[in-house]
């Protein structure tokens, strides 16, 4: 289960550093390696109100997200322009905009990303992970690895990492190395480093850091 409490505080008191002011130049840079068609679908889990989402849509993708914070999805929807219908699945709030002239479709399932099962889902033909697999201490990654592949039907990802000295900062966001990818992943995807970046004067200011892109291809069916 994820640690509520924690993130509810952190954007109750706007402590969110970890929101970009601008759509992630990673995510423009090397989205086109997971050779989408018009209209397929990207899941985003732990989105916060990241303005990745309105680049996606604007590419002409529906988006089917995930994300803890009631506060962090009202003020996404909000900075999109959209008004939302929102239902009620148990523990789950279910935000979405239909497709449309201005919107190819929006879904954010409001709580504990854990709850998100694939019937709710729905198919997904991509993951986006900016700041999900990060955001998560050692202890929950192996679980949450499991789940994403189980609902995602181990669709191909593109996943934005950070790696450095875990002693200098106590995260989140954490260091997840490509190492610690392939552990979780490679029996089920080929893992392609994309992309490593140093972080512009250190993660949060505080110790050197590389940002990194990988994309994951799944493995052929035996």
């Amino acid at each position: 289960m994820m640690e509520a409490e924690f993130w509810h505080k952190k954007w109750q008191s706007r402590e969110i550093g970890f929101h970009l002011q601008a759509v992630n130049p990673l995510l423009t840079a090397h989205f086109q390696w997971l050779r989408l068609g018009p209209g397929q679908r990207v899941f985003v889990p732990l989105c916060g109100k990241t303005l990745d989402i309105a680049w996606l849509l604007a590419q002409g993708h529906p988006v089917v997200a995930a994300e803890l914070s009631v506060l962090a999805v009202d003020q996404l929807f909000t900075e999109l322009g959209l008004v939302p219908q929102v239902t009620e699945y148990e523990a789950l709030l279910h935000y979405r905009v239909a497709p449309g002239d201005q919107c190819p479709g929006l879904e954010v399932f409001v709580g504990d990303v854990f709850l998100v099962s694939a019937e709710l889902l729905g198919p997904v033909d991509a993951v986006y992970d900016r700041a999900a697999l990060v955001a998560l201490p050692h202890t929950m990654r192996a679980d949450y690895t499991r789940h994403l592949m189980r609902i995602s039907g181990t669709a191909p990802q593109l996943l934005i990492s950070f790696d450095y000295d875990q002693q200098c900062m106590p995260g989140p966001p954490f260091c997840v190395n490509q190492d610690e990818v392939q552990h979780h992943y490679a029996a089920h995807y080929r893992i392609e480093l994309l992309d490593s970046v140093a972080v512009a004067g250190g993660l949060k200011g505080v110790c050197p850091a590389q940002e990194l892109v990988l994309g994951l291809a799944p493995r052929p069916a035996q």
